[in-house]
């Protein structure tokens, strides 16, 4: 789960991180008002949507006074902003963020993700604020630098100060950037997150450290012990087809081919979208209906599988272990009745009940083409789509 901007830094601002004043606009006369209450000379009017690169795309504009930026708002909301994390659609702006100036000396980056080699929580940091940290990274590794935390130790305040001295924070500054860096760690590991990333961490013209931006993802498994955090997802910002399958408790996420998967199990279904790239066409979609899959439930994931016009076949490979067969092959037919099924579907089953549910396949009179291993169901499947 992700989360604006606005709401991570009041996430911050709660964990004792300073972060600019700002407040959040849902109309251009918010805007202004909250410019109003603001103060000051400068304005910074930020587009909120769930992706990076915001200021590149025309999200991020500076203003000098309330009438710039009531004319900012203007622009900026409703616009479809496009970023290189948005694909070529963009993402609708219905959110903005109005913020204080700020007097910026430099920008570093800094960021806490878990390492799962090492099973421990990294934290990294740069000297290259405000860029793309996939080029630092690309261009110029040694300007990153990391530290590795074992989660029962908590992070140390030399492991905090390796990071301001690798990047280059000056020493009146350093304790500062100590304490920021101490408190990352805590809120990554308090709030169950899975990233937190700021970009640009900056240096003040007076020495202070502020976060001036902030990105959150969270561990959607651990939600349930974050009901605050719950409350602030936004609908919006998310995939329909994806919302609807979590009501079924599904796990699915679009994608961009015409070959829609139906499997049991998060690694089969993995190697069942690299199968079907390994035959020359691509997925348009992660299904994994897990070990309690009911009839009504795979009716619902074909209907969501088909709500994308793309879908020109569907690829259903089951591993009958918990999930039996034969219950997979009755929500199959119910399915294709269901949703008057007009694209091929291509069906592998293997494991408990595997010969009363291909049974129940061929007596049901509906088209079904049968595959008795995983490379033949996609090259079949795929065959069905060139076809």
């Amino acid at each position: 789960m992700k989360i604006h901007e606005y709401q991570g830094k009041e996430i911050l601002r709660n964990f004792g991180v300073p972060v600019p004043r700002g407040i959040p606009a849902f109309t251009v006369q918010e805007a202004v008002e909250a410019a109003q209450k603001l103060g000051g000379p400068v304005w910074v009017v930020k587009a909120q949507i769930h992706a990076g690169g915001r200021g590149k795309g025309g999200g991020v504009k500076l203003a000098r006074s309330v009438d710039e930026v009531k004319a900012l708002a203007g622009q900026i909301l409703g616009m479809q902003l496009v970023t290189h994390q948005t694909g070529p659609m963009g993402q609708k702006v219905r959110r903005l963020l109005i913020e204080e100036g700020a007097d910026i000396k430099k920008e570093y980056y800094a960021s806490v993700v878990t390492d799962r080699a090492s099973q421990k929580i990294a934290l990294m940091a740069s000297s290259e604020g405000g860029m793309d940290i996939e080029e630092v990274a690309h261009a110029t590794p040694e300007k990153i630098i990391k530290v590795f935390v074992d989660p029962i130790e908590g992070i140390t305040d030399a492991q905090a100060k390796e990071l301001a001295d690798g990047i280059g924070v000056p020493a009146g500054s350093t304790q500062q950037a100590v304490d920021v860096f101490k408190k990352l760690y805590r809120v990554y590991m308090e709030t169950d997150a899975t990233l937190v990333e700021i970009n640009p961490l900056i240096l003040e013209g007076n020495g202070n450290i502020r976060a001036l931006d902030a990105k959150f993802n969270f561990d959607s498994n651990a939600l349930f012990r974050h009901p605050e955090i719950v409350a602030l997802r936004d609908l919006d910002e998310e995939d329909p087809a994806e919302i609807e399958a979590s009501k079924f408790d599904l796990a699915y996420i679009s994608l961009d081919g015409n070959i829609g998967c139906l499997v049991n199990g998060a690694g089969l279904a993995m190697a069942t979208m690299d199968t079907i790239k390994l035959f020359g066409a691509e997925p348009a979609n992660f299904l994994d209906v897990g070990g309690g899959a009911t009839p009504e439930k795979v009716t619902e994931a074909f209907k969501i599988m088909l709500k994308n016009d793309k879908v020109k076949a569907i690829l259903v490979n089951i591993f009958g272990g918990i999930m039996r067969c034969d219950t997979i092959a009755e929500g199959v037919i119910a399915a294709c009745r269901a949703v008057n099924l007009n694209v091929p579907l291509v069906v592998r089953m293997k494991g408990t009940n595997e010969e009363l549910g291909k049974k129940l396949l061929a007596e049901s009179g509906l088209p079904i083409i049968s595959a008795d291993t995983m490379a033949q169901a996609a090259q079949k499947v795929v065959a069905a789509v060139k076809a």
